[in-house]
């Protein structure tokens, strides 16, 4: 049965780009054009609102939930609201392969039409055989008075619909599927993961695909989109890896994070923000419309989208099975800039999910240490079932190989003289080499995964063997007190998940 949208006044079904830029001309305030003749809008929301976030569950799912009565009266009061308002559709697909692919909808007030022309850039266009899946119900204007910030988001992923009060943030769009599509991959055998993909079209002869996961902010895009070995972009957020390997892509766009946006380190994710038909948020706009990518007065959590089509990609339909998974890590003390897994490590480490938060996680997450499983937050349930099901994946894919990749610092904070930054063109250099097989690998006796004794173009050894840099600064016994921390640390949070396998806890 397919859920029926609320009326409304009037409902624009799938307008044109050129009819929402002029909605958005009509309507938005806090909008600027900019030099290239796109839109630049000042959001009052920076970030996913997280504390705002619930799943609609009357039982324990160890995530933030709402009982169902309670979301049932905020649906009500939304729908009230929408019946006298101008509304958006937008109809589309997650996914573009036939055989897995979901139907997707956003339904949002015409008042805030940069949000609906954002995701159509995002979705696939829809066909004959389309029908809806998942349907997302978005009022910016609408405060959900009397919870967290007066906003709400809610997720009922048993009937598919999410609903949105309050916040004026595109992202909240962009997730309002994908959460949801995390559950409809799981029940069909697989795992939605928090990933980049892209692929290297002549390794040995064949294509190779190479998945890379980690928390917003934290490298995901910027290593998916550089151009190591002639790599080209497929996707940029969530991807399903299926038995087998099998993966298949969710977007026909890229979200990108533009603090710092560089045309010599990221030409890629520079050129398709800056065409015309790309749509900014909260990225630095001065008055004569000139983009700072360095300006974070506002937020540093400034966005772009554009569609795939706008730079050079692979096609992200019938895609060859995974080679390699990345498990990216924002770290500031002992993680090498690259370690090979061993296969039962692989498992227990993208459990772990460990990174430093940034600012696409909003003010909760930004700068602390956090544990994520999979690096993933919008996982709908208890996640010792993503640590199952990527045990039980990992054994039908036994040539994967699984790496481990700092994209922070090596021996201290930002500032700290003593510390070293691993910077883009260092995990440039470690993704090449491994798909290259040029690098010599040695066990750690720490931690027991391998590191590089040697990488072709790593001008800097100590990156690589984080040891070699605390012994040379005297601090043998603080590096031999953080191993000793972290690995008994690593062991309770793994424990901490009820239902989670043995083997995964004793793998660390």
């Amino acid at each position: 049965m397919v859920f029926e949208l609320p009326p409304a006044r009037s409902v624009a079904t799938n307008p044109t780009q050129e009819e929402m830029r002029g909605w958005v001309l009509e309507y938005m305030s806090r909008i600027q054009e900019t030099m290239f003749g796109n839109l630049n809008y000042e959001a009052e929301m920076t970030a996913r609102l997280v504390r705002s976030t619930f799943f609609i569950a009357d039982e324990d799912i160890r995530q933030s939930r709402m009982p169902r009565p309670e979301y049932e009266k905020w649906a009500t009061i939304q729908d009230a609201y929408i019946a006298d308002k101008d509304m958006i559709l937008i109809e589309g697909y997650v996914g573009p392969d036939p055989e897995f692919r979901a139907g997707a909808r956003l339904y949002i007030e015409r008042t805030q039409a940069n949000i609906p022309a954002m995701q159509q850039q995002l979705y696939f266009p829809k066909d004959d055989e389309w029908e809806p899946v998942f349907t997302v119900i978005y009022t910016p204007g609408l405060p959900a008075t009397g919870l967290s910030n007066n906003r709400l988001i809610a997720v009922d992923v048993d009937n598919y619909t999410t609903r949105i009060l309050g916040s004026d943030y595109f992202g909240e769009a962009k997730m309002g599927s994908l959460r949801m599509w995390n559950r409809y991959v799981y029940e069909r055998g697989g795992l939605a993961l928090h990933s980049g993909l892209k692929v290297f079209p002549d390794v040995d002869g064949r294509e190779k695909v190479a998945l890379i996961l980690g928390l917003s902010g934290t490298g995901k895009t910027t290593s998916t989109f550089r151009q190591q070995l002639d790599s080209l972009p497929v996707q940029d957020d969530f991807n399903a890896l299926m038995p087998g390997g099998k993966v298949y892509a969710t977007e026909n766009g890229c979200f990108a994070k533009t603090f710092g946006l560089d045309p010599d380190d990221e030409p890629t994710i520079y050129g398709g923000t800056t065409r015309p038909d790309a749509w900014l948020e909260n990225t630095h706009v001065n008055p004569d419309g000139t983009i700072d990518f360095f300006n974070d007065s506002h937020t540093a959590n400034g966005r772009s989208t554009f569609p795939l089509e706008s730079i050079r990609h692979r096609d992200p339909r019938a895609l060859p099975p995974a080679d390699y998974m990345l498990l990216l890590n924002r770290n500031e003390n002992i993680i090498p800039a690259v370690a090979k897994l061993k296969r039962e490590q692989a498992a227990a480490y993208f459990m772990l999910g460990e990174t430093k938060g940034t600012s696409a996680g909003g003010a909760a997450e930004m700068g602390k240490n956090l544990r994520v499983p999979g690096t993933n937050p919008f996982f709908f349930r208890n996640d010792a079932l993503q640590g199952n099901r990527m045990h039980e994946l990992l054994e039908t894919m036994p040539d994967l190989e699984v790496y481990l990749l700092n994209t922070g610092r090596i021996g201290g904070t930002d500032g700290d003289d003593l510390s070293k930054k691993v910077k883009i063109y260092h995990s440039a250099a470690v993704i090449e080499g491994f798909v290259a097989d040029t690098i010599e690998w040695v066990e750690d006796p720490d931690f027991g995964y391998f590191v590089a004794a040697s990488l072709p173009g790593f001008d800097d050894e100590e990156l690589l063997r984080p040891r070699m840099l605390y012994e040379r600064q005297g601090r043998s016994d603080e590096y031999d007190a953080i191993v000793a921390s972290l690995t008994e640390e690593r062991r309770e949070y793994l424990r901490s998940f009820p239902g989670l396998d043995p083997s995964i806890v004793a793998a660390i």
